[in-house]
């Protein structure tokens, strides 16, 4: 019976995510409720061999009900200051209480605080585990590090660390903070962050997230973000404020619980003046007890989100998942999100006569001079050449010599400008790059940002989900736009888009009656991001105002989770709906039984139990949520 009998927590503080003070207030009166108990039992042996001295019985059950009134009136008090879903079931049962005093009824006030305290402590340590995932977060953050300085290495904790510090990290280290690789290679094991089951493997220049554990080599970082600036600081900090947050079901039963309250009153009155019976009325006050209800949405959705984030899900919110249940339409940016977002070579087309080896060996020595994006993209092919005396023209590309020559590398404009005969560049949707050596044309390299490799499979997987409205929205050229929507089977496609018209075509979805969810990394996409039924970032490449408005981050950025993360949320929705239909007509079933009679001389005490079966059956059906396991995972 969630909440009964226990001192309510601040309005602002999680419900199951209990603070040390808090813990020490549940161990107290689960001390006083086994005391209580104790008595209790005695009273009843006293009654059992010693017919005729009830006086002795009534006096034990007395001092029983005195250990766990205190509890059991605080938090009504408390309910009554801060109302809420809980104080209902803290209200009712102070109530049931004060009226067993009154009709004498001693054992039935000892006995039923007792039996709302354990059921409390058994529901509080079934949690499904997200208070344990959350710690065990915690830990991950809670280190030390090796700081490289002028004097050698120092041992330090995470928290002392600063951006701009060097670390060194060896085989088996956890990464303390988040950074970027200088020196070495090695594989780093993200499971607990991104839930990829395979090691990625990272060089200098490739960023780094705390909490990764280096499986293989040393490493030097050089620290970018530290503690909750961190992407693991700000996962905790996303699921604790999950956690704290109440799904839209809870909040609809709280507008109504005032109403609720009369209800049950009037029916417990009207038990009374009919059957004249203390026992009937108390066992309704207690049937009506909403703790099934109470807990079907919470239980239910914190489960979810814990699932979710072992799978490189960080959802900011109860209430997105059963937003997410709804979408029927999505909606793609295109850089970054259904493309890596890097340039990589799509063709060599050499002159007549030209190795083609030489073309790429020539543009990655100039382009490893560079860090233009197109330079990047030739430094990536690698080579044994390195060019001397390099320079930038410009924006137009590099210029450098290798043996003596002058070697060229970039657009055609640079070329002719050192005298090159160049002949027409081919058309191609991606950037074009000419080079050169000793006054001659040597080849074009044609480079293009290409699609993610499970870009096509995530999308059919979409498709079979009910969500086969696709659209492409990019700021990108229409050609551009054209040839990845064409490799992934997307039809609708709205090229050149700045953000106020993505926010328009969002907003027209929405208006001709479709639930979109939107898929973004970039700041062009954060009106959109927010416009849309739900917004997915792109969480390992983007940008800090991407992440910070979506109400989903993909923290792998495999866009498989995105099926994942519908299908979790649907199964969660019918979870919360069978949640719902338990505890709604488990109460109503219980209500009527202990209006009638049906529950016995100590109807009381068998509603407090059966009640507590079906917060039960409920807390189960959540938790096997838990069990959910991520379809064809990636990795």
């Amino acid at each position: 019976m969630s909440g009964a009998v226990l001192t309510p927590l601040a309005p602002s503080a999680p419900r199951g995510l209990l603070a040390r003070g808090e813990r020490l207030v549940l161990a107290v009166q689960l001390t006083l409720a086994m005391l209580a108990a104790g008595v209790l039992c005695l009273a009843f042996a006293w009654r059992l061999l010693a017919p005729g001295q009830d006086a002795v019985a009534d006096l034990l059950a007395g001092l029983a009900a005195l250990l766990v009134a205190g509890p059991v009136l605080a938090a009504a008090w408390e309910s009554l200051r801060h109302p809420s879903l809980h104080g209902i079931t803290d209200r009712l049962v102070a109530v049931a209480m004060v009226a067993a005093w009154a009709v004498g009824d001693l054992m039935t006030a000892a006995l039923l605080p007792i039996v709302m305290i354990l059921g409390h402590v058994l529901e509080e340590r079934s949690l499904l585990g997200s208070r344990e995932a959350i710690r065990a977060l915690s830990r991950l953050a809670d280190t030390t590090a090796r700081r490289i300085t002028a004097s050698g290495i120092e041992i330090v904790h995470t928290s002392a660390l600063a951006v701009g510090d060097l670390i060194e990290l060896r085989a088996g280290d956890l990464v303390p903070a988040d950074g970027v690789v200088r020196v070495g290679r090695a594989s780093l094991d993200t499971a607990s962050l991104t839930g990829e089951s395979v090691p990625v493997d990272v060089g200098p220049g490739e960023p780094v997230l705390a909490g990764a554990i280096d499986t293989d080599a040393r490493l030097e970082i050089e620290v970018s973000r530290v503690g909750g600036a961190t992407i693991l600081g700000r996962i905790i900090a996303l699921m604790r404020e999950a956690e704290r947050a109440k799904p839209p079901l809870t909040r609809l039963l709280e507008r109504h619980a005032g109403q609720y309250l009369g209800l049950v009153f009037t029916i417990a009155a009207g038990t009374w003046f009919a059957s004249g019976s203390a026992a009937a009325t108390l066992a309704v006050l207690v049937a009506a007890c909403p703790c099934a209800l109470v807990l079907a949405a919470p239980a239910t959705s914190i489960a979810a989100i814990a699932v979710a984030a072992r799978h490189g899900l960080l959802i900011k919110g109860a209430g997105f998942i059963e937003n997410l249940a709804e979408v029927n339409a999505i909606i793609f940016d295109k850089t970054g999100t259904l493309t890596t977002g890097e340039l990589t070579l799509a063709a060599c087309l050499p002159a007549e006569g030209i190795d083609p080896g030489e073309v790429r060996a020539l543009a990655a020595a100039l382009g490893a001079t560079s860090s233009h994006p197109v330079s990047r993209a030739a430094a990536a092919l690698g080579g044994p050449l390195v060019a001397g005396d390099a320079r930038e023209a410009g924006g137009f590309g590099v210029v450098g010599r290798i043996d003596s020559e002058e070697v060229a590398f970039g657009r055609a404009e640079l070329l002719r400008g050192r005298g090159v005969r160049v002949p027409e560049a081919p058309a191609h949707d991606g950037p074009v790059g000419g080079v050169s050596r000793g006054g001659r044309f040597l080849g074009w390299l044609l480079f293009a940002d290409r699609a993610r490799p499970e870009a096509g499979r995530a999308l059919a997987d979409l498709r079979g989900l009910g969500l086969a409205r696709q659209i492409l929205l990019t700021g990108d050229r229409a050609s551009v736009a054209g040839h990845i929507a064409a490799e992934l089977g997307i039809d609708e496609i709205e090229s050149a888009a700045l953000p106020e018209r993505k926010l328009r075509r969002v907003m027209a979805e929405t208006n001709a009656g479709w639930r979109p969810l939107v898929v973004g990394d970039g700041i062009n996409d954060v009106l959109a991001l927010k416009a849309g039924a739900v917004g997915v970032a792109m969480g390992a490449r983007g940008s800090e105002v991407a992440l910070a408005s979506a109400d989903i981050v993909l923290m792998s950025s495999d866009l498989r989770r995105l099926a994942t993360a519908i299908r979790l949320s649907r199964r969660c929705r019918r979870t919360i709906h069978a949640n719902v239909a338990i505890g709604l007509g488990w109460t109503m079933v219980l209500i009527a039984l202990a209006a009638f009679g049906g529950l016995g001389a100590q109807g009381a005490i068998v509603a407090a139990l059966l009640h507590n079966l079906s917060t039960f059956l409920g807390m189960a059906n959540a938790g096997r949520l838990l069990l959910f396991e991520e379809k064809d995972a990636p990795g």
